[in-house]
Order: C-alpha cells, then structure tokens, then sequence
C-alpha cells in the first residue's frame, strides 16, 4: 500500500460563498439538504422520516447524484423552507415579502 505524503490544505479558514446560484437541480437541492440538515447520519434519518425515501434514496439526494422526483420534493419543500426557496429559485419566482407599514 502506497502511503500519500505532502501538504495537506487545512479545512478550516475563510469560507469562500459562491458567486452564482447552482443552475443544476441535483446540485442546488443537495446545497439545501446540506444548508438545512448538515451532514450527519442524524440529517439523513431526518430527511427519511419527512420523506418515507430509504437510506440509499437519501444519501444520494445528499451526494446530488440525484435528486428527488414528485412525492419526495414536495414533501422536502413542506418540512425545509431552504428547499422550497431552491426549488422557486430554479422555477425563476423568488418570494419577496412586503414589509410592513
């Protein structure tokens, strides 16, 4: 076994955000599994329960190798408001919301 030597970039620093929305839906609504659940084994459990997709359906929602189709979206829009403004972001409606006078 060949064992990898070198520099290894630290994870932590300066947070770099990104400077265009994703365009791609596998993309952007595994942006928002991660924004609002993280990425532990409790949000995929979490993501389960809302949606009553397997382990394996979810974790590859969370990898955006796919993404969720019909049932499975709405009932991930009805529990994460970060996946329903993904999901309106990519339809082209952004939500504004009228201050009050």
């Amino acid at each position: 076994m060949r064992v990898k030597m070198g520099t290894v970039v630290p994870k932590m620093g300066t947070f770099v955000h990104l400077v265009e929305e994703p365009t791609d839906y596998r993309t952007a609504i595994a942006m928002a599994l991660h924004e609002e659940l993280d990425d532990t084994h409790r949000a995929i459990k979490t993501a389960m329960r809302w949606t009553g997709a397997s382990e394996r359906t979810v974790k590859y929602w969370f990898s955006g190798e796919r993404g969720p189709s019909g049932d499975h979206l709405i009932a991930l829009a009805r529990h994460s408001d970060a996946v329903l403004y993904v999901v309106l972001a990519l339809a082209g409606r952004h939500i504004v919301e009228e201050a009050d006078d």
